[in-house]
């Protein structure tokens, strides 16, 4: 695939605040956390918020702001299991509807997936990326155990069969009913542990320019360098907007087989930030046949003489699910 970088970010969404229960009734409201700063978070021309947008790897560019519309370019995601109770398993259903109210039940495949499904907690603790099944009807379906109470936002990134149809991000609001305690967000550093690997991130986001996102994975100590192909890469990379989830979804430059793209240890991202602002990245990379999920924080302000970035990480391990 070629290098770039497809941003898909949201008009500000709802926020509710609630105590130590999250109680469930007639109407959902998005949560934002504490520890969440109120101000700024395992895919073709792009006009909407879903657009896929080409990256040179450099300079200027105007980064789409805005988040999490339900509604898109004449879709709808129809999201029939809007409640869910934490730490229960339960199956997620939902459809994507034309402008005619009708379930959509053509897609473009796009990474080995016609529909990729992003879930994430409003405090970003909680994060899956998932690849439901799609029934003749056009509704999809995938089990979920969500771990805690609160509020999550749901992403379906996928493209329309219909022809000159552009790549779409919709997102919903859901809930999961349970005991509830806010998260704050980890702080930055400069590595992540999971399952036993190492990972670290060099580079940062900048506002509206694009910059490089360099991860080196490694395990006891020596690097990686037989990662194998995750839905057609060595690594997907979502970024989060802390605050109102603005979607970021980044992929790396080159491709597995295309006698220039290493297999390890680094793998390159090219990213332009839709604004100032805390973010949590999710590194999606597989190894040994299995999928695991790397997760930073990255800020980026304005500082002396400019914009300067900071990046970091905490340890952060992925109930396992389908890949």
């Amino acid at each position: 695939m070629h290098a770039g970088l497809k941003i898909s970010a949201f008009a500000a969404a709802l926020a509710a605040t609630f105590g130590t229960a999250y109680g469930v009734g007639k109407g959902i409201d998005p949560v934002i956390t504490e520890g969440a700063p109120a101000a700024h978070d395992g895919h073709e021309e792009g006009g909407g918020g879903g657009g896929h947008q080409e990256s040179s790897g450099s300079g200027h560019q105007e980064a789409p702001a805005g988040g999490l519309q339900i509604s898109e370019g004449g879709y709808t995601l129809d999201l029939k299991t809007p409640r869910v109770t934490a730490g229960q398993r339960t199956e997620l259903r939902f459809a994507v509807c034309d402008s005619a109210g009708r379930a959509v039940t053509a897609y473009q495949r796009e990474h080995d997936k016609e529909l990729h499904l992003i879930v994430a907690s409003r405090d970003l603790g909680t994060y899956r990326h998932l690849h439901p099944t799609r029934a003749a009807d056009g509704t999809w379906s995938i089990p979920v155990e969500l771990p805690s109470a609160g509020g999550y936002r749901v992403f379906a990134d996928f493209t329309p069969a219909k022809k000159g149809a552009e790549n779409l991000v919709l997102g919903a609001d859901l809930a999961a009913s349970g005991s509830y305690t806010a998260q704050k967000l980890p702080a930055p550093t400069g590595t992540a542990t999971v399952d036993g690997y190492k990972v670290e991130l060099a580079g940062g986001l900048t506002p509206n320019t694009a910059t490089e996102l360099k991860l080196k994975v490694s395990r006891d100590g020596r690097p990686v360098t037989d990662l194998q192909p995750y839905l057609g890469a060595y690594g997907h990379l979502v970024a989060l907007r802390s605050g109102d989830l603005a979607y970021l979804h980044v992929h790396p430059g080159g491709a597995p087989g295309d006698a220039a793209t290493e297999s390890g240890p680094d793998i390159s991202f090219t990213a332009t930030a839709p604004s100032v602002g805390t973010y949590r990245l999710f590194l999606d990379f597989k190894h040994q046949g299995q999928v695991h999920t790397a997760a930073f924080t990255v800020t980026t302000g304005e500082g002396h003489g400019g914009v300067e970035t900071r990046t970091g990480t905490d340890l952060f391990s992925p109930a396992p699910g389908p890949g």
